[in-house]
């Protein structure tokens, strides 16, 4: 199947979210339309009708840009600073949780055949998640006994999802999109108390509407 038909069934089920970006990425993959959606970059020419397996890499974590410092900015006393153990201990736990959103996706039934990302081959298409620009609003430190913090929401993330050649190594598309907490959006609902239950339970609700959008592609081309 060509890299044009996923590309239009992807469109139809895109990422929510539109962002702006250069017509043409970096690495020579072209901006695809998608109004009211997530970008799409491909690379034109290719075909996916030989890949009948997937490999899913662990995936990668970034923080938006000071976003330690605008954490720390006011915060008295000194105990309920964050620190850069708090910031590892987020990334790892928003890594694991996209790793078992993407890996649990391709496993619903019919499941996809999944092999390691380590032994990959040419019908492979390796699944390379990354979260970045990550900006939780109000993170749960351990320490700070009973202060409590209310937001109106949980904070915001975008994924970047690149779909790859097990053999070659070639980005094959790549799809770029930002969600953010629904109680962060103008709903009414007011503020809440923002927790490590809550802030996990939204970080699970927004990777899996991607690990949904990403499956409802697959499914239509790869299974027509």
């Amino acid at each position: 199947m060509s890299l044009e038909k996923i590309l239009l069934v992807f469109v139809l089920t895109a990422l929510s979210g539109c962002v702006q970006l250069a017509p043409v990425s970096h690495d020579g993959l072209s901006l695809q339309e998608s109004a009211g959606f997530g970008a799409v970059y491909a690379r034109q020419g290719g075909v996916l009708d030989d890949y009948d397996r997937f490999a899913v890499e662990d995936c990668t974590v970034a923080f938006r840009a000071n976003w330690l410092r605008d954490q720390n900015r006011g915060r008295r006393p000194l105990t309920h600073r964050v620190e850069p153990k708090d910031m590892a201990a987020i990334r790892d736990s928003v890594a694991t949780l996209c790793d078992e959103a993407f890996r649990d996706m391709l496993a619903v039934d019919p499941p996809y055949k999944v092999v390691d990302s380590g032994k990959t081959g040419a019908t492979t298409l390796l699944l390379r998640p990354a979260i970045v620009d990550l900006d939780v609003v109000a993170p749960d430190l351990r320490d700070i006994g009973l202060l409590r913090t209310f937001t109106t929401g949980a904070g915001a993330m975008t994924l970047r999802l690149e779909v790859v050649d097990g053999h070659t190594g070639e980005t094959l598309f790549r799809v770029i999109d930002r969600q953010r907490d629904v109680a962060s959006m103008d709903t009414g609902t007011g503020l809440r108390w923002s927790n490590r239950v809550t802030n996990r339970l939204e970080a699970q609700r927004m990777l899996r509407h991607w690990a949904k959008h990403l499956r409802d592609g697959l499914d239509r081309v790869m299974r027509q």
